[in-house]
């Protein structure tokens, strides 16, 4: 086969086999579709990112505007490398890090066991639905300072605030997914005289937990939220705290730093999220 040939060839796409199992030429399959998507996806995101940071850099230089108005992405990466060299970014990121953790630890198990007494239960859900919802009427920044009150502004405070605002979602998802457990699949599993733990572990939570991911999702990025909020009505430390440090003193480059940081944690949070999610729900892609 001559090399032009050969040249053509590998750029030929395919998407149909024939009766000996040869692709047709046409579209490109779907498995190379979605191998070059899942390479494009990232290279997009940095371009956007790219591109915002250069007009930022842009309207400040434009602008002339003063630092503590708005810092110019170089300033602010310097004062990003000046808190990091002296510790001030992970001493207080660590702070952060454990209310979050401690905080939906406490709120997503309490809510799976709720939710799950409670989408088995309907007559159960008639009575605590209405204590749940006035529960979650109270905005989070009203409920902060009592909690600092009565727990002080130490770590406890911060945890129950992120345990409260991860509480919902998960809770609901968690009912909404177990009332959606198909009633044929349960009559066959009683047929099979299945206990009630391989009915929870073998049909019921599996068929769940799309649906409680989802809630996931949702607590996880709002516990970041919850432990800035505890830390802005009362701390000594955490991100929140640093911007709030940094609001005092007008120095906006390293309040910045601060909520670039809550971001990368809700990103860092979310993916691993998703990431479970992939993991446990791969037999749905399998089916």
């Amino acid at each position: 086969m001559r090399d032009e040939e050969r040249h053509s060839m590998a750029y030929k796409t395919y998407t149909t086999q024939d009766e000996r199992g040869q692709w047709l030429p046409g579209v490109r399959p779907a498995t190379w579709r979605s191998r070059s998507e899942r390479l494009r996806s990232p290279a997009l995101t940095v371009t956007v990112l790219a591109v915002g940071v250069l007009l930022w850099e842009g309207l400040v230089r434009w602008q002339e505007l003063p630092p503590f108005i708005l810092p110019a992405p170089t300033v602010v990466w310097q004062k990003f490398l000046i808190v990091l060299a002296d510790g001030t970014l992970v001493r207080h990121a660590q702070v952060t890090l454990i209310e979050i953790a401690l905080g939906l630890a406490l709120g997503l198990s309490t809510a799976f066991v709720l939710g799950y007494f409670l989408g088995k239960h309907r007559a159960l859900e008639h009575i605590a639905s209405p204590y749940i919802v006035a529960s979650q009427s109270v905005p989070i920044v009203a409920i902060a300072p009592l909690l600092i009150i009565w727990l002080g502004s130490g770590l406890s405070s911060k945890v129950i605030v992120c345990a409260l605002i991860s509480f919902f979602p998960v809770l609901i998802s968690t009912i909404v997914g177990i009332r959606n457990v198909d009633p044929d699949l349960q009559d066959l599993m009683r047929s099979l005289r299945a206990g009630r733990g391989q009915m929870f572990w073998k049909l019921e939570l599996p068929a769940a937990l799309p649906v409680i991911f989802g809630g996931l999702k949702l607590s996880v990025t709002l516990a970041v939220v919850g432990a800035v909020v505890g830390e802005f009505v009362g701390a000594d430390a955490g991100l929140g705290f640093l911007i709030n440090l940094g609001r005092g003193i007008l120095d906006t480059p390293m309040m910045f730093v601060a909520v670039i940081a809550l971001v990368l944690i809700a990103q860092v949070l979310y993916i691993a999220v998703a990431m479970l999610e992939k993991h446990f729900l791969r037999w749905q892609t399998q089916a």
